[in-house]
């Protein structure tokens, strides 16, 4: 029987993580007291390590790049065809925010992503429709101290909301404060999934090294969030295939990556699905939906479920 050379690589690929991880762990056991929980994620080279107390709190967190580099390890992820429908300009009206349900409810859209201002209109707007509500936390800047950020969460959870999009405080990351980075993400994981919702983290792609992207996908996977995201749109930058596929690439096939910002046409949606995105956020999402921009010739990925 002949051997397949592919899969022997990704074997070895995932035996490699899991043997730099293992070292990692064995490495900063001796650091934590008996008191104190550590978590090690390593990816492309950079090994985070988050450490939490015996009730769940965030003691510390550090990062260190290995001198071995982690290759990808392939995800064989179907289109979802899942789109956050979204207005988050300052200036939207409730007239506007209603058109969005309105769209959202005709699509079978995953979810109409609005401010935290709109989320009560929209989940009267939606309640018996498959159609989920998502607020965003922190927004566009990151920059609020985590108990604000715990509370903007409760309160959209409390209207309606059952998906939460928090921007990382950007300038802690790129100033190393990685406790405080892992502090913030923690306290707002708490409290979405007390709520029975689920949590995206912004990490702000465009203002990122690539140094920085890994390591705050790594923190926001060690704090449990379900997806990590690419950019809140107000920032000079959207997503990109490269800054997917390696999201993709750290967070491993079990967490969500949800590109997000300057996606226009099916194309474009479609190159963020098979680069490995798992949800899509635009407010472009009925064009995307109708096949606007669609490629002329057929692709590799899958078709989108019925409704999209």
């Amino acid at each position: 029987m002949a051997t397949d050379v592919k899969l022997v690589e990704q074997l070895v690929e995932i035996i490699t993580r899991e043997v730099l991880v293992a070292m990692e762990e064995q490495k900063y056991r001796q650091m934590s007291t008996s008191e104190e929980m550590c978590k090690v994620e390593c990816a492309d080279g950079l090994c985070v390590r988050t450490c939490f107390d015996n009730v769940g709190n965030v003691v510390s967190a550090g990062a260190e790049r290995l001198s071995t580099q982690l290759g990808a390890i392939p995800a064989d992820l179907s289109i979802a065809g899942m789109i956050d429908h979204t207005l988050l300009k300052p200036d939207a009206t409730p007239d506007q925010v209603a058109q969005l349900c309105a769209e959202a409810k005709k699509y079978i859209f995953a979810s109409v992503c609005v401010n935290p201002a709109n989320v009560k209109l929209c989940s009267e707007l939606l309640r018996g429709t498959p159609v989920k509500v998502c607020s965003v936390i922190g927004f566009p800047l990151g920059a609020n101290t985590p108990d604000v950020k715990v509370m903007e969460a409760e309160l959209a959870i409390q209207q309606g909301a059952s998906e939460i999009d928090m921007v990382i405080n950007i300038g802690a990351l790129k100033g190393g404060d990685l406790q405080l980075v892992a502090r913030d993400i923690r306290g707002v994981v708490r409290v979405v999934h007390n709520g029975g919702a689920i949590l995206k983290v912004i990490i702000e792609t465009a203002l990122l090294s690539e140094d920085e992207k890994v390591t705050a996908c790594l923190l926001a996977k060690e704090a449990g969030a379900d997806f990590v995201k690419t950019s809140t749109g107000f920032s000079g930058g959207g997503a990109t295939v490269e800054d997917i596929s390696m999201m993709r690439r750290v967070v491993g096939p079990e967490m969500g990556v949800k590109a997000s910002g300057g996606i226009r046409t099916t194309e474009d949606a479609e190159k963020m699905v098979k680069a490995g995105a798992t949800r899509i956020g635009a407010s472009a999402s009925v064009k995307i939906a109708q096949g606007v921009g669609q490629p002329s010739t057929p692709t590799a990925t899958a078709p989108a479920p019925k409704g999209y």
